[in-house]
């Protein structure tokens, strides 16, 4: 199976840069991993939420296969624990999709359009982050997931 994690925006961040560069060179111990950043939106200053949200969806679609089990981080999605989540990606092993497609919104969301694209929302908790920071907690956790799936000692009960 191939993970592809779809970003909006680049992080200015080089400390966040350089935890997903780690776990994405450890992901891909397990499994094909990679990111696609889509360009921020340009001018949102002349733009409302919901056409900004219009805009950053047309460039996710266009990344999406009709094949593709596609998943939002979202924070009205479903909340899993560690080991939930790694039973979760399981799952998606063990159904045969080729590709799984992870996918992080820009500050205001999705637009309607991803929302009824999508197979499953992902919460990684009711707390807010930066849409930067979820990217280094998000592999992060597909790194852990992994180890838990391969009986590995680096998540601890």
């Amino acid at each position: 199976m191939n993970i592809e994690l779809i970003v909006v925006g680049k992080t200015d961040s080089k400390e966040v840069d350089a935890l997903v560069s780690l776990y994405t060179k450890r992901i891909n111990f397990y499994t094909k991993f990679s990111i696609t950043y889509i360009p921020d939106v340009r001018f949102t200053k002349n733009l409302s939420e919901t056409e900004q949200k219009r805009v950053e969806g047309e460039a996710i679609l266009k990344l999406i296969n009709d094949s593709d089990r596609v998943v939002l981080l979202d924070e009205r999605g479903a909340e899993y624990n560690s080991i939930e989540f790694a039973d979760f990606l399981q799952k998606k092993m063990n159904s045969g999709v080729k590709r799984v497609a992870f996918i992080i919104g820009g500050p205001y969301g999705f637009s309607e359009t991803v929302y009824k694209r999508v197979n499953d929302k992902i919460s990684l908790s009711r707390m807010t982050f930066s849409h930067q920071i979820v990217r280094a907690i998000f592999t992060e956790q597909l790194y852990r997931g992994f180890t838990i799936i391969r009986g590995e000692p680096y998540h601890h009960q």
